[in-house]
């Protein structure tokens, strides 16, 4: 099993908050671009669409809390099956500071909340199968 990664290296941030000197390296998680800011205005790093859920999956979930549960699963899944771009993901962690970068509105209900956990579990400790 690949080494941990300290809690403190996987931060998250809502995109329109802007960027802190405490991010470190920002990685933008979304499949979309944020509405309405400019590239230089995020700061980012990276831009990991390939760890971002699918379109099929963001429209389901579509943000609705009680589907909040299944959408977890499934992403978790959808993670598990992309082993080299989480892998890229850790290694970058486990070296310093990273700040997951999203546009949802809900600060408790988001693909980088899910994708946050799945680093730090790592893979092995995730149930991919519904």
């Amino acid at each position: 099993m690949p080494a941990s990664i300290p809690a403190a290296h996987i931060r998250l941030q809502r995109a329109y908050d802007g960027p802190t000197p405490e991010d470190g390296a920002r990685i933008l998680v979304d499949r979309l671009w944020p509405r309405g800011l400019k590239k230089e205005a995020l700061a980012l790093a990276g831009w990991a669409k390939e760890l971002a859920p699918s379109t099929a999956l963001r429209q389901w979930f579509h943000h609705e809390s009680g589907r909040w549960p299944e959408f977890q699963q499934r992403y978790r899944a959808e993670l598990a099956a992309r082993p080299e771009a989480v892998q890229a993901l850790r290694a970058q962690a486990q070296a310093g500071t990273v700040t997951l970068i999203y546009s949802a509105h809900s600060a408790e209900m988001n693909n980088a909340v899910v994708l946050r956990d799945f680093l730090l579990k790592g893979a092995t400790d995730h149930e991919t199968t519904p």
